[in-house]
């Protein structure tokens, strides 16, 4: 009979957080329980406590370790928009119907945590990918700089997600070029951008 292999660090903890993104998918955060990732995990509740004390704490850990294990790369494409235009597509196809799905059943985490869908944001993290497409148009001569406020950069994640939130749905790429063509670049984009070009990046 072969012997179990005791797993420690990173091993430990990535079956713990894949458990705890599955019951996240399966039931939801009302029903996440500790003792439920530790049997999907394979190991005791003790050893979860170390580790994230409080479910919203594992809870947090798990969808931010999913987002990190399905990274988002956008090269230089030598224009603005084909590139937001491959990212806002990569993160609708990325998962996004899933990712929609747990922040939805997450009522209950808010409460808990005298917390807002704004705050688990900025827990998890902004995109450092948007920052850097932005300055790329910037330095292209294709955005003004002046006009990327911190609310209107992040204006096409924005609509993105609440399209996605509203639908439940990957997010059409007739919707992503509306975003675009239609209200982002209108409103930051000099002469030199490109607003007609749709090449499908796939």
């Amino acid at each position: 009979m072969k012997k179990a292999v005791r797993r420690r660090g990173n091993t430990l903890d990535d079956a713990i957080l894949g458990a705890a993104w599955a019951e996240l998918l399966d039931h939801g955060y009302a029903d996440f329980t500790m003792e439920a990732v530790a049997k999907r995990a394979g190991t005791s509740r003790p050893v979860l406590s170390r580790r994230w004390p409080t479910r919203a704490d594992l809870a947090v850990a798990a969808i931010g370790s999913y987002i990190l294990k399905n990274p988002i790369a956008v090269p230089d494409l030598g224009n603005v928009r084909d590139e937001l235009a491959m990212l806002l597509q990569k993160l609708s196809d990325r998962g996004m119907i899933a990712i929609v799905k747990v922040l939805f059943s997450m009522r209950d985490y808010f409460v808990e945590t005298n917390s807002s869908l704004a705050d688990l944001r900025n827990k998890l993290g902004g995109s450092r990918i948007v920052y850097e497409i932005l300055q790329r148009g910037v330095r292209r001569g294709e955005l003004d700089p002046g006009k990327l406020t911190k609310r209107i950069s992040s204006l096409p994640l924005d609509l993105l997600r609440h399209e996605g939130f509203m639908t439940h749905k990957p997010v059409p790429r007739a919707f992503i070029d509306e975003i675009l063509d239609t209200i982002f670049l209108p409103l930051v984009a000099t002469k030199k951008v490109s607003r007609v070009s749709h090449r499908n990046h796939q």
